[in-house]
């Protein structure tokens, strides 16, 4: 069965996007979106403070096994999003959403089904995918 949430947003994106129809527009668009999305995790780092990147290099034992090696993995974020951040960052992440909703939209491509199929894919492969 269908998550209506993601066919209610698939279909109001369609109705709402009026003035960047073109393909090469909404292209930009996702690509300027998510270069808000960046811009804004780099100023909860650099202007607020909120979290910290401690940067290093990544140490994982040779004798850890692949299923071990998530153990040893660090996404080397210290602290958390404050409130105006985290607002910031959700709005930032929204956009990004529908320019690449819209863009789905102007292929005929379904958002719930690329969903789906991409977590039937991390499904199948487990933590051989690697990512």
């Amino acid at each position: 069965m269908k998550d209506l949430t993601m066919e209610d947003f698939q279909t109001t994106v369609d109705q709402v996007l009026t003035r960047n129809k073109s393909l090469l527009d909404i292209m930009s668009k996702c690509q300027q979106s998510l270069a808000g999305v960046e811009r804004t995790v780099i100023k909860a780092v650099t202007n607020c403070g909120c979290v910290q990147i401690e940067g290093k290099r990544q140490v994982v034992p040779e004798t850890a096994s692949l299923s071990e090696m998530k153990d040893y993995m660090d996404n080397q974020v210290r602290g958390e999003l404050c409130p105006r951040c985290r607002e910031l960052l959700d709005r930032e992440m929204g956009k990004n959403l529908f320019y690449l909703t819209a863009l789905c939209n102007t292929l005929n491509i379904d958002i719930y089904e690329v969903l789906t199929n991409e977590k039937e894919r991390l499904n199948t492969l487990g933590k051989y995918s690697l990512r």
